[in-house]
């Protein structure tokens, strides 16, 4: 069913999913390595935990498909469910959120950057790695809106319902996120730099 229907728009396929189920396999096909990506970023959380989590989302997905709003984005509301998954697995574990990011997540880095300078002297693996350790010092509410903007490429709007905030208060995180991060870098640059 996935070829045949993968062209439609994710809000295409939850009408469809409203009337029949089998369509629910495909966004469940969609969204896996999204979330899965999103969860691997947002946290330590090992293979067996990220499936846990997956099937929580996906039966918290299933269960409410009728209360989606189809003039929302739907990648909004499923990426909302998967926060507030990952908050109550927070508080289960009894865990502080990290970033665990990919290889290939090294290169964003220098868009969160204000200072170009700043950006230059960390080329290296080492020091990029020293700037994700700092991002994770972040207090939680700038982390995570960093995390989406510029890991998730979500837009404003988006990170806003996601977080159900305004879009003005995006913008003003995202703003203090960035110079927190550069600040705290600037002040605790190793030696080496």
């Amino acid at each position: 069913m996935q070829v045949v229907h993968s062209h439609l728009s994710d809000e295409a396929l939850v009408i469809k999913c409203k009337k029949d189920q089998q369509y629910f396999a495909v966004l469940v096909d969609r969204y896996v390595p999204k979330l899965t990506r999103y969860i691997k970023r947002r946290s330590a959380a090992t293979a067996a935990d990220i499936e846990d989590l997956l099937q929580n989302i996906f039966i918290k997905v299933y269960r409410n498909i009728n209360e989606y709003d189809t003039s929302l984005l739907f990648s909004s509301w499923i990426y909302r469910i998967t926060h507030n998954e990952m908050i109550d697995w927070y508080r289960r574990e009894k865990r502080r959120s990290t970033l665990s990011l990919d290889d290939e997540a090294h290169d964003i880095i220098s868009k969160l950057m204000v200072d170009e300078d700043l950006t230059t002297q960390f080329s290296n693996a080492e020091q990029k790695q020293y700037i994700i350790n700092t991002l994770n010092t972040l207090d939680e509410k700038y982390k995570e809106i960093l995390l989406l903007r510029f890991f998730e490429d979500k837009s404003y709007e988006e990170i806003a319902d996601i977080l159900k905030i305004p879009a003005g208060t995006v913008a003003v995180r995202i703003n203090r996120a960035k110079k927190q991060l550069q600040k705290r870098i600037q002040k605790q640059l190793p030696p080496s730099l």
